[in-house]
C-alpha cells in the first residue's frame, strides 16, 4: 500500500469516528415532543443559572433513535474567567455511580461468552471472598459481633447489591464504621489491592438478603479483569468503549488536550458524603473504580444507553443480546429485602446496576412501568423509557443539588410528551 492509500484509509476511518460519535438529530415534534413545552426546560435551566442555583448542564433527549432537544446552560468552570468558562455540549463530566451500568454491561459481555455464570460464588474468581463474616450489631451498647455467611455471595448479588457488601459513607452501623476506619482508598491502591482490603472487612447482612448500595461494582470490575485477563478500562475501551465511540469516557482525563473541558461545580459544593468529595480527573488513579471511577459526556453516554435501547446493538454492531439486555433491566430483587436506605425509591425495585420500575403510579414522578435509571453522586442522571422509545441524560457537577433536579427534569421531560 502507498503512503497516500495509508493516508486515505486514515481519513476514511477518522470521518467513520466523527460521524459514529453522534446520532442523528430531529424536530421536536416529527418524534412526538412538544417544542413549546421542551422551552419550559430550557427557560427553567437559564433562570436557575441566572439564579446561581446551577452552575452549569447540559441535557439530551433522544426519542426514536433522534436527538430531538440537546441543551447547554451555564458555564462549565465557574470560578473561572469568561468566556473561557462557558459550558459545552462536549464538556466532561464525572459520573461517580452512572459508571456502575457501564460495568455490569462489560461483565454481562463476558457472561454472554461463557466466561462465568450469574449464580458462581464471587470466589471462584476472587478467592479473598471465601469464608466471609457478617457484622451483627450488639444488642445491648455498641459495636457488633461476627456471624459465619450463610452463604457464599454470587455475581449475581454483586449486580443487584445484595452481596451483602455496602458504602461507609450512608448511615452509622458498626459495619459502616469499620469501612471509614478502614480507609481503603489510603495510599491510591490499584483495583486489586482496593478489592483487597474490601474483603478483610465484615459484610453488613448475609448475602442475598438485603439490598444495600456498596462497593459490589467495584469487585465486580475487578472480577471483570481477573477473567479476561486485563485492566477494567482495556477490556471496556476495546469491547464498548471504542466501538461505541465513546472517546471521552474513561477513569480520567490524563490528555492535557482534553483537561479543560473538564466541567466544575460551585467551589462549595463539592462534598457529597463522609470523606466523600469531588476527585480531580486530571490526577491519575490507579483505582479503576467500576462502581465510581469513570467520566463521560452528554453524547458518549447517550450513545451507550441508545445501543441499550434497541436491545443491545447500535450502528450495526451487537454488544449484547436482546434477551440480556431484558434480564438486566428487570426487577432481580425477588426475596431481597430493601435495606435502611433504599435508593431506587417508591415505585422501582433493582434491576442489575440500574432501577427498574414496576408500577405506573407508587412514585414521585411520571413514567411508564419497565423504565429504568440511575445517577451519579456529583449530579449527573439519566433514564430509558422503552415504552416511550426514549433516551434522557443530564450532565451536571452539584452534589448539592442532584436530588432537586433529577425529579424537576423527569416531570418536564414526561410533560413534553404529547404523541
Amino acid at each position: 500500500m502507498t503512503k497516500h492509500s495509508w493516508l486515505l484509509t486514515g481519513l476514511v476511518f477518522a470521518a467513520g469516528m466523527a460521524h459514529a460519535a453522534d446520532l442523528p438529530h430531529a424536530a421536536p415534534a416529527s418524534v412526538g415532543l412538544d417544542p413549546n413545552r421542551l422551552a419550559t426546560i430550557t427557560q427553567l435551566l437559564k433562570h436557575d443559572v441566572d439564579a446561581h442555583v446551577l452552575a452549569g448542564a447540559v441535557l439530551v433527549i433522544a426519542r426514536h433513535g433522534k436527538i430531538a432537544y440537546e441543551e447547554v446552560v451555564g458555564s462549565r468552570d465557574p470560578q473561572a474567567p469568561a468566556p473561557g468558562a462557558a459550558a459545552a455540549s462536549n464538556d466532561i463530566y464525572r459520573i461517580y455511580s452512572m459508571s456502575k451500568p457501564i460495568t455490569v454491561v462489560a461483565a454481562l459481555m463476558l457472561m454472554e461468552q461463557g466466561r462465568f455464570t450469574l449464580d458462581e460464588p464471587v470466589s471462584k474468581y476472587l478467592p479473598q471472598f471465601a469464608s466471609m463474616q457478617v457484622g451483627v450489631p450488639n444488642d445491648t451498647g455498641g459495636g457488633m459481633h461476627l456471624v459465619p455467611a450463610d452463604r457464599n455471595m454470587t455475581i449475581q448479588d454483586l449486580m443487584r447489591h445484595s452481596a451483602g457488601l455496602t458504602y461507609g459513607f450512608f448511615g452509622s452501623s458498626p459495619v459502616k464504621t469499620a469501612y471509614n476506619e478502614a480507609h481503603l482508598n489510603a495510599g491510591d491502591p490499584d483495583t486489586a489491592t482496593f478489592v483487597d482490603r474490601l474483603a478483610k472487612l465484615p459484610l453488613a447482612y448475609q448475602p442475598g438478603t438485603t439490598w444495600d448500595y456498596s462497593y459490589a461494582i467495584d469487585v465486580l470490575g475487578r472480577l471483570v479483569e481477573v477473567v479476561s485477563g486485563q485492566t477494567l478500562y482495556q477490556f471496556e475501551k476495546q469491547n464498548l468503549l471504542d466501538p461505541l465511540g465513546m472517546t471521552d469516557t474513561g477513569f480520567g482525563v490524563e490528555d492535557t488536550a482534553r483537561q479543560g473541558r473538564i466541567a466544575e461545580p460551585f467551589a462549595d459544593d463539592r462534598v457529597f458524603g463522609v470523606d466523600a468529595a469531588f476527585n480531580d480527573p486530571r490526577k491519575p488513579s490507579r483505582f479503576q473504580s467500576g462502581g465510581g471511577g469513570m467520566v463521560s459526556t452528554a453524547s458518549d453516554y447517550t450513545r451507550f444507553l441508545q445501543m441499550m435501547l434497541n436491545g443491545g446493538t447500535l450502528d450495526g454492531r451487537r454488544y449484547l443480546s436482546p434477551q440480556t439486555v431484558r434480564y438486566m433491566t428487570s426487577d432481580q430483587l425477588g426475596s431481597v429485602k430493601p435495606g435502611p436506605l433504599y435508593l431506587p425509591g417508591p415505585g422501582y425495585h433493582f434491576g442489575l446496576g440500574v432501577a427498574v420500575r414496576v408500577d405506573a403510579g407508587v412514585s414521585t414522578f411520571p413514567g411508564s412501568v419497565g423504565d429504568w435509571y440511575w445517577g451519579g453522586a456529583g449530579g449527573t442522571y439519566m433514564w430509558v423509557d422503552p415504552a416511550q422509545d426514549m433516551v434522557v441524560v443530564f450532565m451536571m457537577q452539584s452534589p448539592r443539588q442532584r436530588v432537586h433536579y433529577r425529579s424537576v427534569i423527569r416531570d418536564l421531560v414526561n410533560a413534553a410528551i404529547v404523541q
